[in-house]
């Protein structure tokens, strides 16, 4: 027992090493993992753990995303392993928000950063989900929030919803954001119809509706890039 001890103990130092030398750059989906493991479960070896999570949920990202109560299922997943993975979600959505509207640039500076936003808060959900962020003539973020939850293939975009809400948040313009998790970001007819009815609505009130992008773990559909916000 004590040699295996040393064993998995010796494996860990060296994975913080392997870590520590080349941020991470050169480690597996699953060894990533096991390293974070190794901080919720001192005295075990968590590589077989660490991989299982990879077969259940496919990826890093599967499994940083994963419903909390959902990770409780896996066998060897208690409360502080599932709370320091969720905290890692939290962490990369902080980080993601704070780069697209941090103190000194509180605003949209990039297409790239809006997506990097998106993509971490909501890119790997398991149902579509419908998020407006509400920003001030110098795109400066007054406000984000989920406004809708749906199912794996739909959710309902109201654009009473949508406007209502700017008007209270003394917001001038909108951006919308939804996730496909099917994987292709191609909008369907239902989508289109409804950001036309959304900027038809927003026009109405002098709100612009700058953006409504269709996101996926590792694409993403810009309806304002193919014109049809005009």
């Amino acid at each position: 027992m004590a040699k295996e001890e040393a064993l998995y103990i010796g494996h860990r130092q060296r994975l913080k090493e392997r870590f520590l030398r080349a941020k991470g750059s050169d480690m597996a989906d699953y060894e990533a993992i096991e390293l974070l493991l190794t901080y919720a479960i001192p005295r075990r070896d968590v590589k077989p753990l660490a991989k299982n999570l990879i077969k259940e949920f496919g990826s890093f990202a599967g499994i940083i995303t994963a419903d909390y109560q959902r990770l409780l299922e896996i066998d060897g997943i208690k409360e502080n392993s599932a709370t320091l993975i969720k905290f890692i979600e939290f962490a990369s959505q902080k980080l993601s928000w704070q780069n697209l509207a941090c103190d000194d640039t509180p605003f949209i500076s990039s297409t790239d950063a809006l997506i990097e936003f998106c993509r971490c808060a909501m890119g790997y959900s398991e149902v579509e989900v419908l998020r407006v962020i509400y920003v001030d003539t110098k795109l400066k973020v007054i406000e984000t929030e989920v406004l809708q939850k749906g199912s794996v293939s739909s959710v309902n975009i109201n654009p009473r919803d949508i406007v209502t809400n700017a008007l209270k948040k003394n917001a001038s313009g909108v951006i919308m954001v939804h996730n496909h998790p099917s994987g292709d970001p191609k909008p369907s007819s239902n989508d289109i119809e409804a950001t036309k009815r959304v900027k038809s609505a927003c026009d109405a009130l002098g709100i612009v509706l700058h953006e409504h992008l269709i996101i996926t773990p590792s694409d993403y559909y810009s309806f304002a890039k193919h014109h049809l916000l005009v």
